[in-house]
């Protein structure tokens, strides 16, 4: 006496593999997939008083693409009063600070050579520091 059992018991395994697989591909991303973060410090200064026009990395795009098609998108502008004893600062977060982090400073249309300075801090630590005499730039990686 022939048995259907075996070929029945291996289609049945096969269907629940086959579910439980699919189940783990469509379950929800977990925090713990999420790369760290880490607090970027831009500080703009100058040595003589100057309504500046600045730049910032303030999100880490998904894609280079994305950034190359709107980069204002992921870098904002802002206009502030720099004064001697009075810098610009901003803290954001990302997840790649070696890639995405950026702060520039110009005088715009204003005339005068302000003599800029720029400080960029990951998690506490200055990476880059940089001087102008009428704009500068402050990055992590070569643009």
């Amino acid at each position: 006496m022939t048995s259907n059992r075996q070929p029945v018991l291996r289609s049945v395994t096969v269907a629940a593999i086959a579910t439980m697989t699919g189940a783990l591909a469509d379950a929800p991303k977990s925090y713990a997939d999420d790369p760290p973060m880490h607090q970027v410090t831009y500080t703009v200064s100058a040595k003589s008083p100057i309504y500046a026009d600045i730049y910032y990395g303030d999100q880490d795009p998904a894609v280079f693409s994305d950034y190359s098609h709107n980069n204002y998108q992921f870098t904002p502008n802002i206009q502030a009063d720099i004064a001697p004893g009075k810098p610009w600062t901003m803290q954001v977060m990302l997840a790649n600070p070696d890639q995405w982090a950026v702060v520039t400073a110009s005088t715009g249309r204003q005339q005068g050579t302000p003599q800029f300075h720029c400080d960029l801090a990951v998690d506490g630590v200055v990476k880059v520091s940089k001087d102008g005499p009428r704009g500068v730039l402050c990055s992590l990686r070569i643009w």
